[in-house]
């Protein structure tokens, strides 16, 4: 790509709030992508701390997909918000159809269904939430195209709604600053929802979505991790420990349409993360 063309796509995305010397190309993450037999693959990486941004696959980071079971987490705020859910607690029967996944096919709550990504869980929330006040709630929080199309309980997995990884990783900042056009209370829910490991070095929110047909899987994990960082405080002089918070999205494509992406993505990720010595 001509400089030219670089510096406009730059200037479209996310982080054009960052100075053009805090944007850095990673081109060295080409080799991590490879070791995995990843096909096509973007990868966003803000550091807030130091207003610095990280990134790999410059075209692709522009490029709206579907979000898949991203977009559970938006989901989840507007029930949550509207009431639809009263909280994470909130069960909804299971409708007696068997499905392939077996972990679905039962009642189930708000925290459950997320952490195992239980389609028809979110679909009935959708139904419930109504195409009018989803749409509401895309076009305030200008998520992706914002697209809904005839069927409300879809339109997130079927390709008419999309969103790109930069997107992606706009959402995640302002999820975690409680800049949403939601209440605190909804966002520290969806927050809570997404925590995945929690240990003396850091914590690692994240949620995976996954499209496939016969010939390839497109994978997300979008995300944010805060490292934990001990200090000694200036006026108490006693040990203090702060959180410094980074925020990511993953998108790859493959053909291998048997391959284990769930591990796959963790495992890039983390890869990133150590090449970064945000993790050991």
């Amino acid at each position: 790509m001509k400089k030219t063309g670089v510096f406009i796509l730059l200037a479209s995305l996310f982080f054009v709030s960052c100075t053009r010397h805090n944007i850095q190309e990673q081109t060295q993450w080409a080799s991590i992508f490879k070791k995995y037999q990843i096909d096509s693959a973007c990868f966003e990486l803000a550091d807030n701390s130091h207003e610095q941004v990280f990134y790999y696959g410059l075209n692709r980071l522009s490029t709206p997909y579907s979000p898949a079971s991203t977009f559970k987490i938006l989901n989840s705020l507007v029930a949550l918000e509207t009431n639809i859910a009263t909280d994470e607690n909130m069960v909804i029967p299971w409708d007696g159809v068997v499905r392939q996944r077996e972990e679905w096919n039962k009642n189930m709550d708000m925290r459950e269904a997320f952490k195992v990504s239980c389609v028809p869980y979110y679909q009935e929330l959708a139904r419930r939430i109504g195409a009018v006040e989803m749409q509401k709630w895309m076009d305030t929080v200008k998520y992706g195209n914002r697209r809904i199309g005839p069927k409300v309980d879809e339109f997130w997995l079927n390709d008419t709604l999309k969103i790109s990884a930069d997107e992606q990783v706009g959402l995640m900042k302002k999820l975690y600053f409680d800049k949403l056009p939601f209440s605190q209370r909804a966002q520290r829910i969806v927050r809570s929802l997404m925590l995945q490991e929690d240990n003396n070095e850091y914590r690692l929110y994240f949620k995976t979505g996954t499209s496939q047909n016969d010939t390839r899987t497109l994978a997300w994990l979008v995300g944010f991790i805060e490292r934990k960082e001990t200090q000694r405080g200036v006026i108490t002089k006693q040990e203090e420990t702060n959180f410094k918070p980074y925020f990511f999205a993953l998108n790859i494509e493959t053909k291998d349409t048997t391959m284990d992406t769930r591990t796959v993505r963790i495992n890039i990720l983390k890869d990133i993360l150590r090449e970064r010595k945000i993790i050991k």
